[in-house]
């Protein structure tokens, strides 16, 4: 079996099943290149989840109850309202990661998976902030998953035109200084409620797309704030009285955009409304800082965490000669040299450790709350990566005593549910191949128990990097 085999099924895609590894080794490169050209359909688990709008819509309803009784009571929100929100909101919340980790312990294009997560965490949305818990992972579904393999300014424009992105990062209500409403609001001495917000525009240009060094100015972040004013949210909810608009739905509020031709990184931008700010975005996706900060991360995500100089090159190269084809970019990645030449070159994140561990078993977790349970403990929970920039992802982050130690109680935890029903020997030669270390091989042979024996297996070195 071919070392390139081990790294295609563990580090390119997201742990191998027993069998994995017999099949991809008959080509492992075209083994991964043909999962760009799928799957054509969205996966069975995550299919039956309701639509993000839906979603925004029930909770919105149960707000707009909860006020009518408040003002009926003078209360505040009362007990009953927080249970069921609550209740609403975690039912959603692990709906959905169930959905995620039950697609990734299963899938049979795991590469086209694991550039799910790789983009999802590039775009990080928190479900920290309500009401991100209901709507996080559709997120990831709606607007990431279809648009892996396309051109990057499509990804971009579904990702910042997704409720979930908009309402994280405070754009539904940004108004530009000049606008309709504002100027009204000025006139009557009344403008408590509007005014501009950067945020959306800043992580755009710093964690988006031309990174913290890519070239932009404070003055570039206000003026694309002012492009962007009218990224809204439809339904009273998201917009105080100004209800127009499919509830839930991403929409372009005309009378908080701010009017006129605005410059952004030096080029002038004559166009009327949502269609200002889509020609921004579709000019920052074929910038050349884009183009290198994109392949940096790809490089640094399936190659090493010090990313080979010369592969950033020529992904960046790619990257721009195609126009921002994200298919191009992964076809040059997977056909360069860097990336086959050590095995175990990325020290796997909680989220790999806990994926590869199932896709070992071949398990199908069923209790998202196990899933929720082990992250949590190994400080990664689902869709709360704490910042706007999403997890780390280098050893520095998650190689640590304290670290290793919460995954040797997991691990500890897995064996003693597996039991008997797994043999460590065979199971490592199954899905590690040749990485399976004759030291480790050994010594899972003279462990004094199958649980210690699969405690080891899963804590050794060969499993716990990819």
């Amino acid at each position: 079996m071919q070392q390139k085999t081990v790294i295609a099924v563990n580090r390119f895609g997201l742990g191998a099943r027993p069998g994995d590894l017999k099949t991809a080794d008959r080509n492992p490169a075209a083994w991964l290149l043909e999962q760009l050209q799928g799957p054509s359909r969205v996966p069975d688990d995550i299919r039956p989840l309701d639509h993000s709008s839906k979603v925004l819509v029930e909770v919105q309803e149960l707000r707009r109850q909860e006020r009518q009784m408040s003002r009926a009571a003078g209360d505040a929100p009362s007990e009953n309202f927080v249970r069921t929100y609550g209740r609403t909101a975690r039912s959603h919340y692990v709906g959905q990661i169930s959905a995620r980790y039950r697609t990734a312990a299963a899938s049979d294009y795991p590469f086209h998976e694991r550039l799910v997560h790789f983009w999802s965490n590039h775009f990080a949305v928190s479900a920290d902030k309500q009401p991100l818990p209901t709507i996080a992972g559709l997120f990831e579904n709606e607007a990431i998953r279809p648009n892996v393999t396309g051109k990057f300014a499509d990804l971009l424009i579904a990702v910042e035109q997704h409720p979930a992105m908009i309402l994280f990062l405070d754009n539904q209500r940004s108004a530009g200084p000049e606008s309709t409403l504002v100027r009204r609001a000025s006139r009557r001495r009344n403008n408590r409620n509007f005014g501009l917000n950067e945020n959306l525009a800043r992580e755009i240009l710093e964690l988006h797309t031309l990174g913290v060094d890519g070239g932009y100015t404070q003055d570039d972040v206000t003026t694309f704030a002012k492009v962007i004013t009218g990224w809204s949210i439809g339904g009273e909810n998201y917009a105080g009285r100004f209800a127009e608009g499919e509830p839930g739905t991403f929409e372009f509020r005309e009378n908080i955009h701010e009017p006129g031709t605005q410059t952004v990184l030096g080029k002038r931008y004559p166009q009327s409304g949502v269609e200002q700010g889509e020609a921004v975005l579709r000019d920052l996706a074929v910038h050349p800082s884009t183009a290198r900060f994109l392949a940096t991360k790809l490089a640094r995500h399936f190659v090493a965490d010090e990313p080979p100089a010369g592969l950033v090159d020529e992904l960046a190269s790619t990257y721009l000669e195609s126009g921002g084809d994200l298919s191009a970019v992964y076809t040059a990645l997977v056909n360069s040299d860097e990336p086959w030449q050590a095995m175990h070159s990325k020290y796997k994140t909680p989220h790999d450790f806990v994926i590869s561990t199932f896709r070992a078993f071949d398990h199908v977790p069923d209790n998202a709350r196990f899933v929720v349970g082990a992250l949590d403990l190994m400080a990664q929970t689902p869709f709360r990566p704490g910042s706007p920039e999403g997890w780390p992802d280098t050893a520095a982050q998650w190689g640590g005593a304290d670290g290793l130690y919460k995954r040797i109680e997991w691990c500890n935890t897995v064996a003693r549910v597996v039991g008997s029903r797994a043999r460590p020997v065979e199971l490592g030669d199954a899905v590690l191949g040749p990485a399976f270390s004759a030291k480790t091989r050994q010594a899972i042979a003279r462990a004094e128990s199958g649980t210690q024996a699969l405690t080891l297996l899963l804590a050794s070195p060969e499993f716990q990097r990819r």
